[in-house]
């Protein structure tokens, strides 16, 4: 007897249905590869995006910066071109003044100016030197509208450390100021009209010059055992200070470093 062997078949007759199966879960496979592919490419495109995004602002935070600090050290750069002028005009005048190091101040010894002890007025031999160094400053600010660049003058008397009680009591602190006073209301009163230090005017519309005293409470040597030292701190300074930098102009860079993390 003679047996033949059968070949399992599906009902409809064609092929393995291992194979179809494998076929079926490698097309599966290729999808979800080609979906992963995809997704993956999509989410590159949007790290590298956001990315651009960052250092743009990066760069404008960087420009913006740069730019403030361009400005500060413009206005510092024209800031001691003028003191240099101031100086070297009245030296050529036979008038000696101090710069400081960092060309801010402008110092003048109270000898320059004639006050006598304990008193505040400016003798009348003195008016002339008062009134070149007014003239001097004037001078330097109006060139090129350089005063645009500074936010306030002040004038600033300062004594020495010598106990003064008089001025109802204001003693020192008293005798500056109005050491300081007095010389701003000589230029105010004996200037000529073009040199008139109270027409100049901040960015801001406010006076740019402004008076205060501070008595000995900002020596300019660091001992005042000798009648040098002592005479070294009874002085008026005349403080340049620049535009800086607002706090508008400080939160934007702010605003822009918090946008870029």
């Amino acid at each position: 007897m003679r047996f033949r062997r059968r070949h399992a078949t599906t009902e409809g007759g064609g092929g393995d249905p291992y194979w179809i199966s494998f076929s079926d879960l490698m097309s599966a496979l290729l999808v979800i590869f080609i979906l992963a592919v995809v997704i993956l490419v999509l989410q590159l495109t949007e790290k590298q995006r956001a990315l651009a995004a960052e250092q743009e602002t990066v760069r404008e935070q960087r420009e913006l910066f740069a730019a403030q600090v361009g400005t500060l050290r413009e206005a510092e750069l024209v800031r001691a071109e003028m003191l240099r002028e101031i100086q070297e005009n009245l030296r050529a005048q036979g008038i000696e003044v101090i710069v400081s190091e960092n060309n801010s101040v402008l110092s003048i010894p109270t000898a320059l100016l004639g006050f006598e002890s304990a008193s505040y007025e400016i003798e009348e031999e003195f008016h002339d030197v008062s009134l070149a160094i007014g003239t001097a400053i004037a001078d330097a600010l109006a060139k090129d509208d350089r005063y645009k660049h500074l936010d306030t003058v002040f004038v600033e008397g300062h004594t020495d450390n010598v106990h003064f009680e008089g001025l109802e009591g204001t003693g020192n602190w008293g005798l500056s100021t109005f050491r300081a006073i007095s010389l701003w209301r000589l230029w105010e009163e004996q200037l000529p009209q073009d040199k008139r230090l109270d027409s100049f005017v901040s960015t801001t519309g406010d006076p740019l010059f402004s008076t205060s005293g501070y008595a000995d409470t900002r020596p300019a040597t660091e001992t005042q055992d000798t009648d040098a030292e002592r005479a070294a701190n009874r002085r008026i300074d005349i403080r340049f200070t620049v535009i800086r930098p607002s706090a508008d102009d400080l939160s934007e860079i702010i605003e822009l470093s918090g946008e870029g993390t």
